[in-house]
């Protein structure tokens, strides 16, 4: 048969002897763990074998092997060796109901026997993960995640963003099985929409760095946004404009409605779904044009105001505007003449002024100071003087 999968986990050596005391040790087996689905092998070691009959049982005490004849017809049971040292047979496709003590007998003088435990491991599979209620933006959302069989008991985990989310497990004994589940709960908003959270799940039964995980898109419904993208920004008469309402929502709303104010909309004007569009624009076109959506979470609304500019007026006012720059400029340099007249009357104009003068003041008191200063002493003389 084929070896497809083979996982196999030798967990504990059991080594007994089944001969007299002083004797030798006659049969020796090893207990073996594997997985549901894997391949066993399950050995007998002999000493001081002498050709006796050697017989293998199964868990019921069925013959599985009689001297290395097949004795019962389960073909997932097949004899690899039988040897003076050693009989050794291999269980392809473990089950559950396949656990149990085997039996490895030796009939000699004395009969012989060791037994040999099978443990039948179960690795979970791919988790379940389930939403309790529909998610709504600024609320809380709870998921459950659920391995219904595992051997021995799976370990969930939740993560996010690479981080871990601390969940709540609980467990139930279902035969040689068991089942496992944890909740988690967190708060949503709209940003959360399409995130993703993994479920992941691990025992003993899968091979070493293995794990079995289910990713879960986080679906979180929200109130609806909306704004109005124009074709151009420049509108002039005789243009065509298209108006775009570009709307979010969860669920997406799926009717969208075009208005102007407290107006009708223009006669050229064409509305589909999302897009508006305006043919051979005039000046009567212009207004508040907005657009409308909604969900069962909320209501959206987005404005525009269309201007349609003339072109002859448009052209009028560029041309108008070096006229008023260059009369601005002449009206400043006129200015500035008259200020510099003005200036230089004033300087060539001087005013007749006095001054007082400290050159008499504290003059020794003999005749030639007397008659060149009189009334020295006084403190102050006033000068006179006259500027042409």
């Amino acid at each position: 048969m084929g070896r497809a999968r083979r996982f196999q986990w030798p967990l504990l050596l059991l080594w007994a002897a089944a001969a007299a005391p002083g004797a030798g040790q006659e049969v020796q087996t090893e207990n073996v763990t594997v997985a549901e689905g894997g391949v066993a092998e399950i050995t007998c070691r002999l000493h001081q074998y002498d050709g006796s009959i050697v017989v293998i049982q199964n868990p019921a005490r069925q013959t599985l092997f009689f001297n290395g004849t097949r004795a019962l017809k389960d073909e997932r049971f097949q004899l690899e060796e039988f040897s003076p040292r050693r009989v050794r047979i291999r269980l392809s496709d473990a089950r559950l109901e396949d656990e149990g003590g085997y039996f490895c007998q030796l009939y000699t003088e004395d009969t012989h026997h060791q037994i040999a435990t099978l443990t039948v491991l179960v690795a979970p599979e791919n988790p379940v993960v389930e939403v309790r209620e529909q998610a709504v933006e600024g609320g809380e959302v709870e998921l459950s995640c659920l391995v219904p069989r595992s051997r021995p008991v799976a370990v969930l985990r939740w993560y996010r963003d690479r981080k871990e989310l601390k969940g709540v497990s609980s467990s139930r004994e279902n035969g040689k099985v068991w089942s496992v589940a944890s909740t988690v709960r967190f708060r949503v908003d709209r940003k959360d929409d399409g995130d993703i959270v993994i479920c992941e799940a691990q025992n003993q039964a899968l091979p070493s760095g293995h794990i079995k995980q289910t990713q879960y898109v986080l679906d979180v419904q929200y109130s609806p946004t909306a704004r109005i993208h124009a074709s151009q920004a420049v509108v002039r008469e005789g243009d065509t404009l298209m108006l775009t309402c570009a709307v979010t929502g969860n669920p997406r709303p799926n009717q969208i409605r075009w208005s102007r104010g407290n107006e009708s909309l223009p006669e050229r004007a064409e509305a589909f779904g999302e897009t508006l569009t305006l043919h051979g624009l005039v000046s009567a076109d212009n207004g508040t044009y907005s657009c409308e959506a909604s969900n069962k979470h909320g209501h959206a609304r987005a404005l525009y105001v269309l201007v349609v500019y003339d072109p002859g007026a448009v052209v009028e006012a560029q041309t108008s505007v070096p006229y008023a720059i260059v009369g601005g400029i002449l009206a400043l340099l006129v200015f500035l003449i008259i200020c510099v007249l003005v200036g230089m009357v004033w300087c060539s104009v001087r005013q007749k002024g006095s001054y007082l003068t400290h050159e008499a003041s504290g003059l020794d008191e003999q005749g030639e100071a007397r008659e060149a200063f009189l009334n020295g002493s006084d403190g102050h003389k006033r000068k006179e003087e006259f500027f042409i």
